[in-house]
């Protein structure tokens, strides 16, 4: 198992905390979440992470070092981090290619249940899914037919769900499923010349690909967009994880 952290981006809705800062660098109780996502995921036994950088990478690199303990650390660089997240994803295509990878937003902190469960789930491919979300409108929004995850997006609705949650931003894919997982990422960078996010492709995925879920509802984590996020993280949940113990 491989892991894909997408670390690239300029995070403009944290300006100006992260003018000159990755937002992964950013600080939760004395870490940042770069560093706590790391060790998660060593400890879980993922055998590499492949960081995508590109915003502040130089800060990036020297915070993640080559491994950590038995987990080795590469990196790919995006030259064209200040578009969408699509084009950060495309650039790590041979390492989805290569292996069962988790796909995972930089910017989230989290208990390290999310990743035990998205790893042991059976599924080949598998999201996380929060049912108890609030719909402000900036959530990816999962919507399920049985055990199956039929669509995704922020403002994408079928007609027809059982089951609708909040989208973690960690994606579990089989290696079986990654070639037709970037040929729908070729196909919608040249529709829109890479402007948009991974989860675009990733909604095409789902009309042809068996995709699961996994249930993390009522467990603390949030993601960092804005800079009241990053106080909920410090004050909220980051206490509530640590009391959930390992």
């Amino acid at each position: 198992m491989k892991a894909i952290v997408l670390a690239a981006g300029v995070a403009r809705r944290l300006a100006p905390l992260t003018d000159h800062t990755q937002k992964c660098l950013l600080p939760v109780g004395g870490r940042s979440l770069l560093d706590r996502m790391l060790g998660a995921l060593g400890d879980s036994g993922v055998a590499e992470a492949v960081l995508v950088v590109g915003h502040c990478q130089d800060q990036v690199r020297r915070a993640a070092g080559s491994a950590r303990g038995a987990m080795r650390i590469g990196y790919v660089e995006n030259p064209d981090y200040q578009k969408g997240s699509i084009l950060s994803l495309w650039r790590a295509r041979d390492v989805l290619r290569a292996d069962d990878t988790l796909v995972m937003d930089a910017d989230v902190l989290f208990p390290d249940h999310f990743l035990r469960r998205l790893i042991d789930a059976p599924a080949p491919s598998v999201l996380l899914l929060d049912r108890g979300f609030h719909d402000t409108g900036e959530e990816v929004k999962l919507y399920a037919v049985g055990e199956r995850v039929i669509a995704l997006g922020k403002k994408f609705v079928p007609d027809t769900w059982d089951i609708v949650g909040e989208g973690v931003g960690f994606f579990k894919c089989a290696a079986e499923h990654a070639d037709q997982y970037v040929r729908l990422m070729e196909e919608s960078i040249q529709e829109t010349g890479g402007s948009n996010e991974y989860e675009d492709a990733l909604h095409r995925l789902l009309a042809g690909v068996e995709v699961g879920w996994v249930d993390v509802t009522g467990l603390p984590w949030t993601e960092v967009d804005f800079a009241e996020d990053l106080g909920r993280a410090e004050t909220i949940i980051l206490p509530r994880i640590e009391s959930l113990g390992r």
